[in-house]
């Protein structure tokens, strides 16, 4: 029988998230887009093989709770980061996904004290001029896969044959991204400026193929660090860890064992 790793925290100020918690090992903090936390967990079962892995789930993704002040990346951040020191947690990676990859270049705004060093995955969150990020509320959903793979038929899912549940988590998780996006924009201004006083490594990964977010931006992302890096991984869209999880995982573990 599969062991349940998922616990709830709760904060006084009435604010709980589920977090996935399994393998031993020098922290990840892994962060999933707006796909859910479904779109890490095979990536985090793979970390979870030499590190210990934590994988919250953004309140109000996969049909959590919540609060109705709860509604920033900001917010989020802030609480990713109480999380860590709740459990002492020092030399942390926090890798994240798209949206996950703006609340971890937001949490290192914010405070790096904790953080070993950070991988962003085809992220959004910051604005770069000549360069859009996909409004993927105006996409009808069933074309979303040809903007987010290499090889989009091998993804390609029909909404039409959902079932009842797949279809309730799907609204859930686009509600959830509806809040936390800025009405559409997946940015904020202010962030990119921020990112200079981020003294960490910094590791942003981009699959060539990206039609959400194109290489040209994830470049100009890892320039916005002191000591941002970027890695191209071809033939893959904008999720890595689903398309191209072996080369994912070579780039996380290179960068990892230089820090």
């Amino acid at each position: 029988m599969p062991q349940d790793h998922s616990h709830i925290e709760t904060f006084d100020s009435g604010l709980t998230f589920v977090v996935d918690d399994r393998g031993e090992g020098r922290p990840i903090l892994l962060l999933h887009g707006g796909g859910g936390p479904a779109s890490v967990a095979a990536f985090a079962n793979t970390l979870a093989q030499e590190a210990r892995v934590l994988a919250p789930t953004h309140p109000g993704f996969a049909e959590t709770a919540r609060p109705e002040w709860f509604g920033t990346v900001e917010n989020i951040a802030s609480a990713y980061l109480a999380l860590l020191d709740r459990h002492g947690l020092r030399d942390v990676l926090v890798v994240g996904s798209s949206m996950g990859g703006w609340i971890a270049a937001e949490m290192a705004a914010q405070d790096s004290s904790r953080l070993a060093g950070l991988v962003l995955v085809d992220a959004v969150g910051i604005e770069v001029p000549g360069e859009t990020i996909l409004d993927v509320f105006s996409v009808p959903r069933s074309e979303l896969s040809s903007y987010s793979y290499h090889n989009a038929d091998a993804f390609r899912m029909d909404p039409t044959k959902f079932t009842p549940e797949q279809a309730a988590l799907t609204a859930s998780n686009f509600a959830a991204l509806a809040v936390y996006s800025g009405a559409g924009k997946m940015s904020d201004p202010a962030l990119r400026g921020r990112l200079k006083a981020v003294q960490k490594p910094v590791l942003v990964v981009w699959g060539e193929s990206d039609r959400v977010v194109t290489p040209a931006y994830g470049r100009a992302f890892a320039a916005a660090f002191p000591n941002g890096q970027f890695d191209l991984i071809r033939e893959c869209g904008h999720l890595p860890q689903i398309e191209q999880p072996a080369r994912l995982l070579a780039t996380i573990d290179a960068f990892r064992g230089r820090l």
